[in-house]
């Protein structure tokens, strides 16, 4: 999952058959608090941008009723194109993380091992990201 800039702010791994569907919501529970205006820091999105792999009944549900507006692609309803606009921000950041080799290709047996190397590609973004254009 990533912000609007693309920095990632959570990660999941999974096996290459499960679907991106089963995985989303232990994705928006494990996100971190995000500060960023004044108050309590955030701990979920205002909105969620997905593909049409993410289009299931159950799923919109649970995700409007933990408050976040839902914008995903309608399978046989809604053209591909029309995510271009927000789905470049995640593709982009997949680019920034195949950048790392052990990520490609997957040289560790145990998930934990990836997943660390996982955090680590994406603590080492969001460092060279924030480091680059100070605010």
């Amino acid at each position: 999952m990533a912000e609007r800039g693309g920095l990632p702010l959570t990660t999941a791994i999974s096996a290459a058959n499960t679907p991106d569907a089963a995985v989303l919501l232990p994705l928006l529970d494990g996100m971190p608090p995000v500060a960023g205006r004044v108050g309590r820091p955030r701990r979920r999105p205002d909105k969620l941008h997905a593909d049409k792999a993410y289009d299931h009944k159950a799923l919109r549900a649970e995700v409007r009723r933990r408050g976040i507006t839902v914008r995903i692609a309608r399978k046989k309803v809604e053209s591909s194109q029309r995510l271009g606009r927000h789905r470049w921000v995640i593709e982009r950041t997949m680019s920034w993380l195949m950048r790392y080799r052990r990520l490609v290709r997957r040289y560790d047996r145990h998930a934990e091992h990836f997943a660390a190397f996982t955090t680590i590609a994406c603590t080492l973004i969001c460092y060279r990201k924030l480091t680059k254009h100070p605010k």
